[in-house]
């Protein structure tokens, strides 16, 4: 092999030398025929040179400063080396860029375990761009045909590339929720947990959280994440999930970054099904529940709820457990003994719907009041046997909606899974990916939580 590559190289692209750092690059060409002049080897040569750059700093929200890396491939050499490590600076997608004449016609990028990067090409074919930041600490290699460079059509190239490790700390973990495994409602939302705050104030941190925690069901449902407090997000669909569906939830934190020097960890995925869509809707005002299995009426109940000062909570609210006996007491909710309201009953077959205590339940001692009159301390009364039917056939995040009430509407975060009195647009402003439309900003909402353990009647 001819030494005039090398020395071109060294004179035409010393002032690169600097930028392209330790790099490990082979590329391919077809090399001139035997019977071309010398001359015209030296300007095809020439012509096949392209120059690539890698950047580690693309679409990170203008928190990244790293500048790019910039690769020299051309003609018949080959530059040897270690991969050479991004720059720990470099905290959003990867970038690779042509720039000299001429189009990327394929990009292929792909891990040590050789699965496949996705990724975007730009309109013109000179850019091609990671879809989510890479982990850290990890290995890749980029495989790329380079048309239009030179006489002799495109040629291969592959550059190797590292991301860069990861600092000793404390790793951002996650805690999916409800259990792994189990069959619940169509109402039942997604909860993440997460092990350390990630403040309103840190806006690329709550983006790059929520870009690494995916949901897919089948059948499709479309939804999003709503950060409820600093270490709460809750993921709905915008209607309900479609009865007897399979969903997926899955944490892609580990190894990336998040911002300020902390990265994610590993974190367990989570699957559960959905069972038929359940339904328990009590009209207040015609004192009855009419309970829907996918949308077919099953039954109709005759139900007290609750009186004058303890009006029940109106809107739509989620089974949060069953208990087949429950020791009910007024000085749980605020009643002391010695009043008229004082209550201290055993109660049987309680559905919660809220953590302060509100049930639908077994109410025997109001049988003359249910169908006609609202008596009760909050919770929803009934007949004893109508109240087993019912704990039999509901199930942790099937729906119970009260309409046509009195009381103070169901709160979307502080006392159970209240997620669906809010509508679609404005669960979305709880999203730090959410745009608001009228002005082009993200806009973050952040709800605290908090709520006493407490029953009532």
């Amino acid at each position: 092999m001819s030494d005039v590559p090398s020395r071109r190289y060294a004179r035409g692209w010393g002032a690169l030398s600097l930028a392209v750092g330790a790099v490990l690059v082979s590329t391919a060409a077809q090399s001139p025929g035997p019977d071309s002049a010398p001359e015209q080897g030296a300007a095809a040569d020439r012509d096949a040179t392209a120059v690539v750059s890698l950047d580690g700093c693309a679409a990170a929200d203008g928190l990244c400063s790293a500048p790019p890396r910039t690769v020299v491939l051309g003609g018949d050499r080959v530059l040897t080396g270690r991969p050479f490590t991004l720059d720990p600076k470099a905290t959003g997608r990867v970038e690779l860029a042509l720039r000299t004449p001429g189009v990327l016609a394929d990009v292929n990028v792909t891990d040590r375990r050789g699965r496949r990067v996705a990724g975007v090409q730009s309109a013109d074919h000179t850019r091609w761009t990671s879809a989510a930041p890479l982990p850290a600490g990890a290995r890749y290699a980029a495989r790329m045909v380079v048309d239009g460079t030179g006489a002799y059509g495109p040629h291969r190239a592959r550059l190797d590339f590292r991301t860069a490790p990861m600092p000793a700390g404390e790793r951002l973990t996650v805690a999916f929720g409800p259990e792994d495994g189990g069959t619940y409602g169509v109402g039942q939302p997604i909860t993440a947990e997460l092990s350390r705050p990630v403040p309103a104030d840190d806006p690329g941190a709550r983006r790059a959280v929520e870009r690494a925690l995916a949901v897919r069901s089948s059948p499709h449902a479309e939804g999003a994440w709503h950060w409820v407090d600093a270490v709460t997000l809750h993921y709905r669909p915008r209607t309900y999930w479609p009865a007897r569906a399979t969903v997926r939830v899955r944490s892609g934190l580990d190894g990336a970054r998040i911002g300020g020097g902390l990265y994610g960890g590993p974190s367990r995925p989570l699957t559960f099904t959905t069972g038929a869509r359940i339904e328990a809707v009590t009209d207040v005002s015609a004192h009855e529940m009419k309970v829907f299995r996918d949308g077919e009426l099953l039954r109709t109940l005759k139900v007290t709820t609750g009186k004058s000062g303890y009006r029940t909570r109106g809107g739509i609210k989620v089974v949060l457990g069953k208990e087949p006996l429950v020791r009910m007491r007024g000085d749980s909710i605020g009643i002391a003994r010695g009043n008229k309201d004082f209550y201290d009953l055993k109660v049987r077959w309680a559905t919660r719907v809220t953590w302060s205590g509100e049930y639908l339940h077994a109410a025997p001692w109001s049988l003359d009041s249910q169908g006609s009159e609202d008596v009760s301390h909050g919770c929803t009364g009934m007949s004893t046997e109508d109240a087993a039917w019912l704990f039999h056939t509901v199930r942790e995040g099937d729906l119970v909606r009260v309409v046509n009430g009195y009381g103070k509407p169901m709160t979307p975060f502080d006392n159970g899974f209240g997620d669906w009195n809010l509508g679609w647009s404005e669960w979305l402003r709880g999203s730090a990916l959410a745009v608001d439309t009228t002005n082009g900003t993200t806009v973050a909402v952040v709800r605290s939580v908090a709520g006493a353990l407490s029953p009532r009647l």
